[in-house]
């Protein structure tokens, strides 16, 4: 057993082992954000856990939507966007949107710039325009150049092994 883990599991990440991979990547906790963006057909919203500071000159983060998502379009085609990093005591919202993200009968919110739908309360907020979108197998990475932040103390939501929880 030299250096082996008593119980661990290796294996390729193949067609075959797609849940234990998808299991895999859920030991890394994340925080919990919404993003939203404003459409012809009005406002989208999608709970993400792929986001990712970038580069601080210039001021870019990053997300991950996934194409097997009715929302993928939008938010690939979304010259403006907010991202929103949520608060502990947010657990309600971001399930609202990761189940419907075209229902925006919510209060407080207001339009940001290029009127995406901003969010009240969250631990931070980046409103950005499209930097760039690039392929990433089965999503799109899509890269956003900040022009406003906001942001609260507190604890944020967090996503871990399928459950959601607190950081801080």
């Amino acid at each position: 057993m030299d250096g082996a883990v008593m119980n661990e599991q290796v294996f390729t990440p193949d067609a075959e082992h797609q849940r234990a991979f998808r299991d895999a990547l859920g030991r890394f906790a994340t925080g919990v954000t919404v993003v939203t963006t404003q459409t012809a057909d009005g406002p989208v919203g999608i709970t993400a856990n792929s986001f990712a500071a970038l580069s601080l000159d210039p001021a870019l983060v990053m997300w991950a939507p996934g194409r097997f998502s009715r929302r993928f379009e939008v938010f690939e085609q979304a010259a403006h966007f907010a991202i929103h990093v949520m608060a502990e005591d947010q657990l309600e919202l971001a399930r609202h949107f990761a189940r419907d993200g075209f229902d925006f009968s919510l209060p407080g919110i207001a339009p940001g710039l290029g009127e995406a739908p901003l969010l009240q309360g969250c631990l931070a907020r980046f409103e950005c325009t499209r930097h760039a979108v690039y392929p990433g197998g089965d999503h799109a990475i899509v890269v956003g150049e900040v022009q406003r932040v906001a942001t609260r103390a507190g604890a944020g939501l967090s996503f871990f092994g399928g459950s959601y929880g607190a950081i801080g």
